[in-house]
C-alpha cells in the first residue's frame, strides 16, 4: 500500500465514520462506491471488504453514545444481528456466483430506489 492509498482510504474510513455515526449510513453509500472509484476495487472486492471492516468492533463507540441517550432498542438489536448474520452469508454466497457488470448494476439500482423512496415519501 502505499502512502496515497494509504491516505485515500483514511479519508474514505473517515467519511463513512462520520455518515454512519450521524447518519446511520456508511458502508453501502459511501465505502464501496468510493472503493470502486478511488481504489479501483471490482464490485466484488469492494463489497467484501466492506463487510470485512464493519466487524461490531468499529462501531462500538457510536453504539454507546446512542445507547447513553436511550436510542437503542437492545431486543431489536440481538434479532437484526443474529439475522444479518444469517442474511450476510446467504447474501455473499448468491453474490460471487453473479458477474461483476450485473451485480454492479443491481448495486446501482438498490441504491436509486433507496434514494427516491426516502425523497418522494410523505
Amino acid at each position: 500500500m502505499t502512502a496515497t492509498q494509504a491516505l485515500i482510504l483514511i479519508l474514505i474510513g473517515l467519511i463513512a465514520g462520520i455518515f454512519s455515526g450521524s447518519l446511520g449510513v456508511g458502508g453501502a453509500i459511501v465505502v464501496i462506491p468510493s472503493l470502486i472509484f478511488f481504489m479501483g476495487l471490482t464490485q466484488h472486492q469492494a463489497q467484501g471488504t466492506s463487510l470485512a471492516f464493519m466487524i461490531p468492533p468499529v462501531t462500538l463507540l457510536a453504539v454507546i453514545n446512542y445507547s447513553k441517550q436511550g436510542y437503542v432498542n437492545w431486543k431489536y438489536a440481538v434479532v437484526l444481528a443474529i439475522m444479518f448474520f444469517i442474511g450476510a452469508y446467504i447474501g455473499s454466497v448468491i453474490s460471487v456466483s453473479i458477474p461483476e457488470k450485473i451485480l454492479k448494476k443491481l448495486f446501482g439500482a438498490l441504491l436509486l430506489f433507496v434514494a427516491a423512496k426516502m425523497i418522494f415519501s410523505k
